[in-house]
C-alpha cells in the first residue's frame, strides 16, 4: 500500500518533500480561490445586466408602443364600449404604464440581487486569513549539531553509497 504521494505507507517524508507538497497544495488553493471570486464575480455582473437588460426593455416598451398600442387600445375598448373616445385613449396609456411598471419591478428585484451580493467580499476575506495563518507559521527548530557529531541517518547514507 502507498500514501498518495506515492511513498510507502508509514514512511517518513524529508523536509523536501513536505515543503514541496506544501507548495503544491498552497498553490492549489491560491488557483481555487481566484476561480471562485472569478465565478462569483461573473454572478454578480451577469445580475447586474440582467437589471440593466429590464430597465432597457422597460423604456423601450414604453416609448415605442405608446403611440401603436394607445391608438389599437382605445378603439379596441371604445369598440367594447360605448365609452368616449378620450377615455379609451387614456385606459389605453395606463395599461402601458402598468406594463412599464411590472418590468422595473423585474429590474429593481434583480439589482437588489446583484447589490446583495458579497461573494468577491468574501474571498477576499479568506485569502487574507489563510495568508495570515501563513506568516504565523513558524517551523519546529532543529536541535543544533555539533561539526563534530554527524546525525546516524547521514552516516547511514554515506556508509550506502561508498
Amino acid at each position: 500500500m502507498s500514501a498518495p504521494d506515492g511513498s510507502p505507507v508509514g514512511a517518513e517524508a524529508s523536509i523536501g518533500q513536505l515543503f514541496a507538497s506544501a507548495t503544491t497544495e498552497m498553490s492549489a488553493l491560491v488557483h481555487d480561490e481566484i476561480a471562485l471570486a472569478k465565478a462569483q464575480l461573473k454572478q454578480d455582473v451577469k445580475r447586474g445586466a440582467t437589471s440593466g437588460g429590464a430597465f432597457t426593455v422597460a423604456g423601450a416598451v414604453l416609448v415605442f408602443s405608446l403611440p401603436m398600442l394607445n391608438f389599437a387600445l382605445a378603439y379596441g375598448i371604445r369598440t367594447w364600449s360605448d365609452w368616449n373616445l378620450a377615455i379609451c385613449f387614456l385606459l389605453s396609456f395606463a395599461a402601458n404604464v402598468l406594463v412599464a411598471l411590472v418590468l422595473v419591478l423585474i429590474g429593481v428585484v434583480f439589482a437588489k440581487k446583484a447589490k446583495k451580493s458579497q461573494g468577491p467580499q468574501k474571498v477576499a476575506a479568506s485569502m487574507k486569513e489563510s495568508a495570515g495563518v501563513l506568516q504565523k507559521a513558524k517551523p519546529h527548530p532543529r536541535p543544533e549539531l555539533a561539526p563534530d557529531r554527524v546525525p546516524e541517518a547521514i552516516e547511514a547514507v554515506a556508509r550506502s553509497t561508498s
